[in-house]
């Protein structure tokens, strides 16, 4: 808890910066992408965290690899200032702070949305205006698949979930067929008999 309000408090300034600059997407692309190195350097992230190597050290590298992979000097600076106050290990919730409050500024929803097939081009445009029709704002999907789910499509948007797959129609029309808490072999025998 304490390292979530943390990281609203340091997203929120960057954001606030973002905001005068006119660059919200472009300073959280810029922190996806350090984030992205660090998880995908191992050994970069446990010199970051780890308290036996000195700050110094910790900045030396920092810089080496903010100078490779080419940040604005205004994200640059901001992953500075985490590490100086040894919070780069809050960077992923800061990242996640930051999304929601650009995309609440941009007036923007992520929605997730999973098929059991892919969706054609056009299925996805229509389910795309549909779904901004009814939040009021521009969504951005995130597609992916699940066989499982037989068919059908389940929606997130935000913390809501619309599950709309064949698999839970199954599985409710199973629920009401037993009543959901009676022993299924006791019900059947019972119709045996």
């Amino acid at each position: 808890m304490i390292n979530s309000n943390i990281a609203k408090r340091y997203a929120r300034a960057f954001f606030e910066i973002a905001g005068e600059d006119q660059k919200y997407e472009v300073y959280y692309n810029e922190l996806m992408l350090f984030s992205s190195v660090m998880d995908e350097h191992v050994d970069l992230r446990e010199l970051l965290l780890n308290p036996v190597f000195n700050q110094e050290e910790k900045k030396l590298v920092l810089n080496l690899i903010l100078q490779k992979i080419n940040l604005s000097s205004t994200t640059a600076n901001f992953l500075k200032l985490l590490a100086d106050k040894r919070r780069i290990g809050i960077l992923s919730e800061v990242e996640h702070c930051y999304r929601k409050l650009m995309d609440d500024a941009l007036k923007r929803i992520r929605v997730h949305v999973t098929t059991a097939f892919p969706l054609s081009p056009e299925l996805s445009d229509m389910l795309q205006g549909r779904l901004e029709e009814l939040t009021g704002k521009r969504v951005k999907m995130v597609i992916s698949e699940d066989r499982s789910l037989l068919g059908g499509i389940v929606v997130g948007v935000g913390d809501m979930l619309y599950d709309g797959s064949i698999k839970t129609q199954l599985h409710n029309l199973k629920e009401s067929l037993w009543g959901g808490t009676i022993d299924h072999g006791e019900n059947q025998s019972r119709r045996n008999q």
